[in-house]
């Protein structure tokens, strides 16, 4: 016997592959994840070395500095490189845990309703009239700022408020569905029908807002970096770059643009893909 979601999935891989921003995009991501991962093991130069002989010099061949150095003659390819995979894994992390929080609240407060509903969303409320930047930049300071475990705890604490908001209304929605009931008739528990209903019948949106989540992260840490409130030396992320390579703007732009590439590649990239994935997880194009 043929299983209808197995269908519905194959369904929506080929409708992703028809999109053709989202495969392009998809493909960069992959290629510049692959690139951050394997692509400083090209170059001769740490990311915190110091050529002395040759610092903020532009790009090219000498010494193997490909994308040039910084004004401490830190080799900038490298540096790039290293920005990427951080922000990377600050981006994706800290969705995981903006995920894990907000699926589990939402999936709670939509499939129990009643006074408990009530309660778990006026919270949600009061955390969105917080700024998040300074719960964010408060959680960082307390705990060790420019900790890369503690950024992306703190990041990943504050946004997950809309995926709760996301997950609540498709629970609502499934609450009142017949295999719900059947469950219930079964005398499965709350938790059990929430785990093994509830859940896996949100993923489709869940995916969807994860990959849209993942460039708001990135950007949201290159912002907190930029201020010199994020990563801190001798690492580097994209926006501690940045942020360096714009006081060096009018003698050295090969500072700021490098790594505004890789950051403006990866935004678009992310959005491209997200927009795809609710194109192709769209029920309506079935």
């Amino acid at each position: 016997m043929s299983d209808p979601s197995r269908g519905f999935w194959i369904d929506a891989a080929r409708r992703l592959l028809r999109h053709r921003a989202a495969v392009v995009a998809g493909a960069l991501i992959v290629l510049v994840t692959l690139l951050a991962a394997f692509g400083p093991a090209w170059s001769p130069h740490r990311f915190d070395a110091i050529d002395w002989e040759n610092m903020g010099i532009a790009p090219g061949s000498t010494n193997a500095h490909w994308l040039g150095t910084d004004r401490l003659g830190r080799d900038l390819f490298v540096r790039t490189l290293q920005g990427v995979q951080i922000s990377l894994q600050i981006g994706l992390l800290a969705t995981l845990v903006s995920l894990c929080i907000g699926v589990a609240w939402g999936a709670i407060a939509g499939y129990v309703g009643g006074r408990l509903d009530e309660w778990m969303m006026r919270v949600v409320d009061v955390l969105y009239s917080l700024p998040y930047i300074f719960i964010v930049i408060i959680l960082s300071t307390l705990f060790d700022r420019g900790n890369i475990q503690v950024l992306f705890l703190a990041i990943g604490a504050v946004g997950w408020l809309t995926m709760a908001r996301i997950v609540r209304g498709q629970a609502l929605s499934l609450r009142k569905r017949e295999f719900i009931e059947a469950a219930i008739a079964t005398g499965v528990s709350t938790p059990a029908i929430v785990w093994r209903h509830v859940v896996p019948n949100v993923v489709g949106p869940v995916i969807v807002y994860a990959t849209l989540t993942i460039p708001q992260m990135i950007l949201f840490e290159s912002f907190l970096s930029f201020l010199g409130l994020g990563v801190q030396e001798p690492q580097a992320s994209l926006g501690s770059l940045i942020n360096e390579g714009a006081q060096e703007m009018e003698s050295a732009a090969w500072l700021l643009l490098v790594p505004a590439a890789f950051l403006v590649t990866l935004l678009t990239c992310f959005n491209f893909l997200g927009d795809g994935l609710r194109d192709a997880l769209d029920p309506r194009e079935q």
